[in-house]
Parts: C-alpha cells; structure tokens; sequence
C-alpha cells in the first residue's frame, strides 16, 4: 500500500492534498518519493522560516531532544524561560503564554479579553463587556471559537450553534468599527494586519491607528492576531511595528518554532496580569524542543536580516509586477499575494507540476517562500511563475 493509498484509507477527509508525497528538504528545496526537486515558495504556510532542516535549528532542537524533550508547566525549564525573555525583549512586551498553534494563542487571546472586560465593571445597563469585535474576512482559527471570530461565513457552514459575543464588521471602515463598539459591549478589537487566508489583504495603517485612538478612549483591548504575519515574516519581526500601533495582545506561531508546533501570546504592562493561576494552561506549552527551535530562529532575526527580508520582497515585487496575466499585487514582505487574470488554483496547481510550490488565498497567489532563499533560488522560481502565467 503506496502513502497516498494508506493516506486516503486511514487519515480523515478534512483536507483536499496535492498528488505529491515530499520526503526530505533542504533550505528552500523540496524533494518527492520519486526524488524530483521542487522550489519552496509555500515554507509550509509561513511555518518553516528558515526552510527545511536548517542547520542552526536543527542542531538546537536535536541537542533539547537529548536531554529534556517534556517535563509539564508545573516545572521550570530553561528554553521555555529564555524564549519568553527574548519576546519580551524585542517587542516591549511584559509577559508571554505559550501555546500549541495559532488558534490557541487567539483562544487565550479572547479567554484574557474576556476576563479584561469583566473589570471594567461592566456596560451602563450592567452587562459585562465580552464582546470581541472582528474584521469581515479575518482567520483567526478553527476551535469553535477562534471560528466564531473568524469573519469568513463560507468556514461557519456545519457548526452552528456557535459561542456568542462576537461580530465581524467592515475593514478599514472606522465608522463601522465605531458603531460596533456603540452597539455592543465590547471588551476587545481583533484584527490582522494582513488578512492571510483573507485574500492577503493589507489594513491601512490609518485604520488601525484610529482604531488603537477608539479602543483607548473606551478600554477596549486592541489585539493583533500575527499568527501568519509574525516573526519576520513582512520585513518586521512583527507587521504591526509598520502600522504605528501598539497592541495590547499579540498572538502568534506559524513561523515561531521554524517547523514545530508552537504558539505565543504576548501581554503589555496593561494586561500582563490578567491571568492568573488556574484560569488558563497548555499541556503542551512552553515545550523545551519548540522552545529551543524558536530560539534558534528568533536569535537570528535581527535588523540586518529583516532588511533582507525586506529587499528580497522588492525584488519579488517587481520582477512579478511585470509577468503576464498579472493584475495586481498585495501584502508585506515576504508574505505577498498575486492576483491574476486566470484561475488562481490552476495556476497553483501548474505551478506544483513545473516544480514550484505556492498557495493560493481567495482568488490570488500566495508566495511565502522561506525568509532566507537565496537569490539563485528566487531567480528559479519566478522563472517558472513567468512561464506558467505565460501560458494562461
């Protein structure tokens, strides 16, 4: 029985998989059971930031594992501690919760909220704020909750009844946000400041400051969901850095652990004590391995590196601006959405053919190549998006 074969057996239908079984990768180089190469421009959406099996990470992660690979959040261990310290330092923040993915970090984002707006002694009629106000085609996740965040209808289909206290309004529209905040008692704004599984679809930064002005004048929460968009992955370590705000709580994971399960929640001096013993945990959490492995990528993200990042998304920009069946090009850094005059998905899917990984997002491309393929590799594999968007 081949791996697909056993896959379709034995695995539950929850995803629509490409006819490829990768064995092995090295830096921004994939290759399939059969051995053929393949250029990486999806870094396992935005999760492997460094590529596959990258040296520096690999040798951290395999070290932890050798000594110290679980020991439970009733103990201390010192990968967890000095991750937590490092986040801090980069990013001004106070405190740190650890978590398994996205979607648990933006869980424990809207748990803290919550609580938050519980001290707020509640709305003029006496109910408690708890009401999280999102954005029309945000992600936030697929618990039930992370999904009732989610301002996307299309993922809600089968799941209904939801928890309650959430609404999704317009982007970039102050007024609408406004009127939430007026309707409902609202205890936190969530947002991202490029809507990923959104379409790639970048917020004004106007918007956002205004909003950060809205939420301050009524204390309520501004909560940045940077689960795709963090650690480096739009030229700053996190996107907000580049709007002018400073959020509350910052949510993260994909690209944190450099191909290991690992998400994180960052907390201002506002709402560093928030939680407390016993009202949220993660069995998994802070684990030493992740830990390790994201300490061996955030060490290296400093300035210099991040203005590569951000030169390597010019060069990008332009050399995609100018291919035929191009329309249109949105996102921040290394994170880029291409719209076309074609079918996205066939375009991807001819792309995997000619031996480019990309995604798509909506109706658009979606290229998150590893944060440091090198320009050889970039060259390859704009080649082929030219000849496959030549064709369409």
């Amino acid at each position: 029985m081949n791996t697909i074969t056993k896959d379709t057996q034995f695995i539950a239908p929850t995803y629509t998989r490409a006819d490829v079984v990768f064995i092995c990768g090295k830096g921004s180089r994939l290759w399939d059971e059969s051995r053929r190469e393949y250029l990486d421009f999806s870094s396992g959406i935005g999760v492997n930031s460094f590529g596959s099996a990258d040296p520096e990470w690999l040798a951290a992660v395999t070290a932890q594992a050798g000594g110290l690979a679980h020991i439970s959040n009733l103990y201390y261990t010192e990968p967890c501690a000095d991750l937590a310290e490092l986040l801090c330092k980069k990013t001004g923040m106070a405190k740190v919760f650890f978590a398994n993915s996205g979607a648990e970090a933006n869980e424990c984002a809207i748990k803290a909220a919550r609580k938050y707006g519980q001290r707020l002694g509640g709305a003029p009629d006496g109910v408690t704020c708890n009401t999280i106000v999102t954005l029309n085609n945000s992600f936030h996740g697929r618990t039930l909750a992370t999904l009732a965040a989610t301002g996307q209808p299309e993922y809600h289909k089968h799941f209904h009844p939801f928890p309650s206290g959430f609404i999704s309004v317009p982007a970039n529209d102050i007024d609408a946000l406004c009127s939430a905040f007026d309707a409902y008692p609202t205890c936190a704004f969530m947002f991202e400041c490029v809507q990923g599984e959104g379409g790639v679809n970048t917020l004004s930064a106007l918007y956002l400051q205004d909003a950060q002005q809205l939420c301050s004048e009524r204390d309520i929460l501004l909560i940045c969901d940077e689960v795709q968009t963090g650690n480096g992955r739009t030229g700053t370590l996190y996107s907000y850095e580049q709007f002018g705000i400073s959020p509350d709580i910052v949510t993260t994971a994909n690209g944190l652990g450099g191909g290991l399960p690992i998400g994180a929640v960052l907390f201002s001096e506002k709402t560093a004590g928030v939680l407390t013993p016993g009202t949220h945990g993660s069995t998994f959490g802070g684990n030493p391995v992740c830990c390790a492995g994201a300490l061996s990528i955030l060490r290296r993200l400093d300035e210099d590196f991040l203005a590569s990042v951000r030169a390597k998304s010019e060069y990008l920009r332009t050399a995609l601006a100018g291919m035929p069946c191009v329309t249109g090009l949105s996102g921040l850094g290394l994170m880029i959405g291409v719209s076309v005059a074609c079918n996205a998905k066939a375009a991807a899917q001819k792309c995997l053919s000619a031996g480019l990984v990309i995604l798509t997002a909506k109706d658009k491309l979606r290229l998150l190549p590893p944060l440091n393929t090198p320009q050889s590799d970039l060259d390859a594999g704009l080649a082929i998006l030219r000849e496959v968007l030549g064709a369409c």
